[in-house]
């Protein structure tokens, strides 16, 4: 079944897609998000909340929307040229985008971590370093060591590359590249960790290393991740968001979208049936 099938299928009448909590501690809100590039809307009034300390998957087809609702979140879509975005968002109660806000400060808040690993072409410990140097968070050479071994334990990745820190990060392993960007996005200390499809270029054995370091990670960070994988959204995440066609059809515990989805669309793409 195509995507303009589902669209011709699906009530006249929009389901409330359940992305509001009342039951927990909400780190991001977004109200009422439109997004266009020129003409064309891609994001059609996005509700949803974002959970404290805890995994949200956005999931569904290749256009839906969800990288675009992912980057609205850190202003990555600032830099694309054309594009509007309207609504508000808010980082514990503050707009994001608010005049008076510095956004490096705000991409300090809310990391990011790209499809493609991109370490920077410099030293493992620079790749880290870089971060805390620019935003003043050590005022000595130790301090900074002690961060950068720090973000790279939490990275899972201290071990592996501890006797080549004056090596570069482009040299190690794809799933290590990944770990180091992990690294160095929380070396910053954010809130908010943005994964915009961290493992797509990864093997399955680097996929579970990044899987099992996401789990440990949500103990200190909220995560918001943007899959193909639904097998991903459902070993990773606590509560899952099914972008399609640009709205937020469905959102709830990641356990009852995947076995008991409220809305048919929902239960169309997770069979297999589109997407």
């Amino acid at each position: 079944m195509n995507d303009s099938l589902v669209a011709q299928s699906a009530p006249a009448e929009k389901m409330d897609p359940g992305g509001l909590l009342t039951d927990r501690t909400v780190k991001m809100r977004t109200r009422d998000v439109h997004v266009f590039y020129g003409p064309k809307e891609a994001l059609k009034g996005i509700d949803l909340d974002i959970g404290d300390r805890e995994v949200t998957a956005l999931i569904g087809p290749s256009g839906c929307g969800k990288s675009t609702y992912l980057r609205c979140l850190n202003r990555m879509n600032d830099y694309i040229e054309g594009i509007r975005v309207e609504g508000r968002i808010e980082l514990d109660g503050r707009d994001v985008y608010d005049k008076s806000l510095d956004v490096v400060q705000l991409r300090a808040q809310i990391g990011m971590v790209f499809q493609k690993p991109n370490p920077f072409p410099k030293p493992i410990y620079e790749n880290v370093a870089y971060g805390p140097r620019i935003h003043g968070l050590a005022k000595n050479r130790a301090e900074l060591d002690e961060i950068v071994e720090g973000s790279l334990r939490k990275a899972a990745l201290w071990e592996e590359v501890k006797d080549r820190l004056d090596q570069p990060g482009t040299g190690l392993s794809g799933g290590q590249q990944q770990r180091l960007c992990i690294a160095r996005a929380i070396a910053v200390n954010p809130e908010v960790v943005l994964m915009d499809e961290p493992c797509s270029a990864l093997d399955p054995i680097a996929t579970a290393k990044i899987e099992e370091l996401i789990d440990e990670l949500r103990a200190n960070y909220t995560i918001v991740i943007v899959t193909h994988s639904m097998q991903q959204a459902a070993r990773v995440s606590q509560r899952t968001a099914f972008f399609h066609l640009g709205d937020l059809v469905e959102c709830g515990e990641t356990e009852q979208i995947f076995t008991t989805p409220r809305e048919q669309r929902t239960q169309a793409y997770i069979t297999g049936r589109f997407g």
